[in-house]
């Protein structure tokens, strides 16, 4: 005599469409948590101060002048090297299509100070209201 029949079980199956929404909520999750920056590719050593303060997130990005340790300008976030006569150029330029442009100045602590002053001179030769020589800020020591 059998009372208990046995019932056949099916094989386990795997849903797909919990696991794909599963990976579509952590895609927008890194999405929305990663944050893009656009930073020059040349490595440069900034000079350090203990009184600068850090600048906060502007409307528009300001134009970005490099000089790096041999005393190459180069310009932009792509740093295509310029001449100084080059940069005063793109400068008249792009003040013509923004006349609230900013420039960044950021140079190397051993680039050489004459091409350094050349190109503040041509900044502000090229009336741009809005000059930044960006430096490394170092945290003041505490007494």
């Amino acid at each position: 005599m059998r009372f208990y029949l046995k019932k056949r079980r099916q094989p386990p199956a795997v849903i797909i469409v919990a696991l794909i929404d599963i990976l579509i909520v952590l895609l927008i999750f890194l999405m929305v948590t990663t944050s893009f920056t656009r930073m020059p590719a040349v490595r440069l050593s900034l000079p350090e101060s203990t009184t600068a303060k850090k600048a906060g997130a502007t409307e528009s990005p300001p134009m970005i002048v490099t000089i790096d340790a041999k005393g190459n300008v180069l310009l932009g976030t792509e740093s295509k090297p310029v001449t100084v006569a080059q940069l005063k150029a793109e400068l008249v330029a792009a003040v013509a299509r923004n006349p609230n442009l900013k420039v960044t100045i950021s140079a190397d602590t051993v680039a050489p100070m004459g091409r350094f002053v050349r190109v503040c001179d041509v900044v502000k030769e090229t009336n741009i209201k809005e000059r930044v020589v960006s430096i490394l800020v170092k945290e003041a020591a505490k007494p």
